[in-house]
């Protein structure tokens, strides 16, 4: 299971270095990365190629944050493919709650993180993208 960290911010200049220092100084690899500087909360939503390093570098940085189990999908990088999977979920009454590319896999592949209000439900859904 991916875990994705939701590291609370005060959204000011620093915020997203700081973050990337202290997973790059115990040697975490951010795989994906993103901001949502609103209301409630500003945060920065990180996915990296190690979690148990990324807790403990968020830790000895004294940083707030929490985790959440997200789906990863492979997709062929063609038009039309993210509208057939997001259709599946909506079908399902499953709600996206946050979403992004985490880059190519080999062959024209793209992993897309895929965070929603019903994981276990939204696995089987996602079955054969998973």
């Amino acid at each position: 299971m991916t875990q994705q960290f939701e590291i609370y911010v005060q959204n000011k200049p620093g915020d997203v270095s700081r973050i990337a220092e202290a997973l790059s100084r115990n040697s975490v690899n951010i795989r994906g990365i993103s901001t949502d500087l609103g209301p409630p909360r500003p945060m920065v939503r990180v996915i990296t190629d190690d979690d148990a390093s990324t807790r403990s570098a968020l830790r000895a940085a004294k940083m707030e944050f929490s985790e959440r189990e997200i789906d990863v999908v492979s997709l062929p990088d063609r038009p039309g493919e993210l509208a057939k999977v997001t259709k599946v979920l909506s079908k399902a009454g499953i709600n996206i709650e946050s979403m992004y590319i985490l880059g190519t896999h080999g062959n024209s592949v793209d992993e897309i993180a895929i965070a929603t209000d019903d994981g276990v439900r939204a696995r089987d859904v996602l079955s054969k993208y998973l």
